[in-house]
C-alpha cells in the first residue's frame, strides 16, 4: 500500500475507517474538485458553463473506461435506485412475465421489481441465500421463456458474496433476457467488465467503493438495449438538441443521455471524476488484489479469535466486504464497541460488516482484531 495514497484520506487521522460498503470518506482530490466547481459558481455564476459541460463529458468517458463501456452508453443518475427504476419502468410488461433475482438483495434492487407485481401481474422469482452464498445454478434454473429480466448485485450487501456475473450474463444473453446489475458494493474495489459479463444495464452510486459523494450515480445501458428501453422520466436535456427551444417536438438523444431529464449534479460529477481518476491511476487490478489479500488477512484474524465469518472466501466469490458473527454477542454490540474506539464498521442483518479500501493497512486490521478479542474477553 502506497503511503502517499493514504495521505489523500484525512479520515485516517482520527479513525480506522472500515465502512466503505455504507458511505466512504471523500479523498482530498474529490473534495478539491467539488470545491473548485462551487467556488467558480460563487465567483462567476454561469460564465464558465461550457467548460464545466466539457468536464462532465470527460467524467462520462472515465466512467465508461472504468467498466469497459462506451461513453454514449453512460448516463448520470441521482442514485442507484433511480437507475434500477429506470430499467424496471422502461420495459413493456405483460401479465405472466417474470423477473429473476435473489432474496438477499438490498431494497433498491427489490422494490422496483415488486411494484411490477401489483401494476402488471409480473412474477418475481428469488434464489435463496444459504450460509452467505447464492448458488448460480439455482438462480439460472428459475429462468424460463417468460423471464424478461435477471437482476442481481455485483456483491451482496449483507454477506459480501460476489455473484458470478460472467456465467449469469452469458446465460441471459443467449436467451435475450435483460441482465441488470446493482454494482454499488463492488465497483471501485473489484474489476468489472460489462462487455465480457454481458451486462445490459448497471447502476451504482458514487458514495461507496467509488469514493465519491452521494447524490450521483453511474447508469449504464448497453448499445443493444438503448432503443428497447424506453425513457420514462424525461425533460429538456433528454433530447438531441436541448437548446433548440423553439421546436416543441424533439427526438431523444442517441445514447444514454436520453435518461438524463434535466440539470445534473455537476458538483457531484466533479467529485466522482476525481475519485475515479484516483482509482484508475492506482489500477483496479492492483486494488482488487490488495483488497482480497487484506480481507483474507482479516478473515484469518476473525477465525483465530472465535468469530464466524459468514462471507464466502472461495475463489471468485470473495469481495472487499466481510461479514461475521459471534455466538454470544450481537452485531449491534460489536459495532458499538468498535465505534467507541473510533473503528468504523456497521451491523447488517445480524452480522457485523467490515469493508476496507485500498488505503487501509494490515495495521488497521490488527487494531480491529485486537478490539474484538478484548471485547469477548471482558464481556460475559
Amino acid at each position: 500500500m502506497n503511503i502517499k495514497r493514504r495521505e489523500l484520506f484525512p479520515v485516517t487521522k482520527d479513525y480506522i475507517y472500515l465502512n466503505h460498503a455504507a458511505v466512504a470518506p471523500l479523498p482530498l482530490p474529490a473534495f478539491e474538485a467539488m470545491q473548485r466547481y462551487t467556488r467558480d459558481l460563487l465567483e462567476h455564476g454561469l460564465v464558465h458553463w461550457r467548460e464545466w459541460g466539457q468536464e462532465v463529458e470527460r467524467v462520462r468517458a472515465l466512467a465508461a473506461q472504468l467498466i469497459n463501456a462506451k461513453p454514449h452508453e453512460i448516463a448520470f443518475a441521482a442514485n442507484t435506485s433511480t437507475g434500477l427504476s429506470l430499467v424496471a419502468n422502461g420495459l413493456n410488461w405483460r401479465a405472466g412475465d417474470n423477473v429473476v433475482t435473489a432474496d438477499c438483495e438490498f431494497p433498491a434492487n427489490q422494490l422496483p421489481w415488486q411494484r411490477l407485481q401489483k401494476a402488471y401481474g409480473v412474477e418475481v422469482r428469488q434464489a435463496k441465500e444459504r450460509e452467505g452464498r447464492l448458488e448460480t445454478e439455482e438462480l439460472l434454473s428459475l429462468i424460463d421463456e417468460r423471464t424478461r429480466v435477471v437482476t442481481l448485485s455485483f456483491v451482496e450487501f449483507a454477506s459480501g458474496f460476489r455473484n458470478d456475473l460472467a456465467t449469469i450474463g452469458k446465460f441471459c444473453r443467449e436467451r435475450e433476457v435483460l441482465f441488470v446489475v446493482d454494482a454499488i458494493q463492488g465497483l471501485g474495489a473489484l474489476q468489472l467488465d460489462v462487455a465480457s459479463c454481458c451486462i445490459d444495464a448497471l447502476s451504482a452510486d458514487a458514495h461507496k467503493f467509488l469514493l465519491g459523494p452521494d447524490g450521483v450515480a453511474i447508469f449504464y445501458v448497453s448499445e443493444r438495449w438503448l432503443e428497447r428501453l424506453q425513457p420514462t422520466v424525461v425533460g429538456w436535456t433528454s433530447v438531441k438538441e436541448p437548446f433548440d427551444f423553439a421546436r416543441p417536438e424533439k427526438e431523444f438523444a442517441d445514447g444514454a443521455r436520453r435518461f438524463e431529464p434535466g440539470a445534473l449534479n455537476t458538483a457531484g460529477i466533479m467529485g466522482l471524476g476525481a475519485s475515479m481518476s484516483l482509482l484508475l491511476q492506482t489500477g483496479l487490478p492492483t486494488i482488487e488484489r490488495y483488497l482480497l489479500d487484506l480481507t483474507e488477512y482479516l478473515c484469518d484474524g476473525l477465525n483465530g479469535i472465535g468469530y464466524h465469518v459468514v462471507s464466502s472466501r472461495r475463489a471468485g466469490e470473495a469481495s472487499a466486504v466481510v461479514c461475521c458473527t459471534h455466538e454470544t454477542h450481537s452485531a449491534e454490540r460489536l459495532y458499538e464497541h468498535l465505534d467507541a474506539q473510533q473503528i468504523i464498521t456497521t451491523p447488517r442483518l445480524g452480522r457485523l460488516r467490515i469493508s476496507p479500501h485500498f488505503y487501509n493497512t494490515r495495521e488497521d486490521i490488527d487494531q480491529v482484531i485486537k478490539a474484538l478479542a478484548e471485547f469477548i474477553g471482558t464481556v460475559h
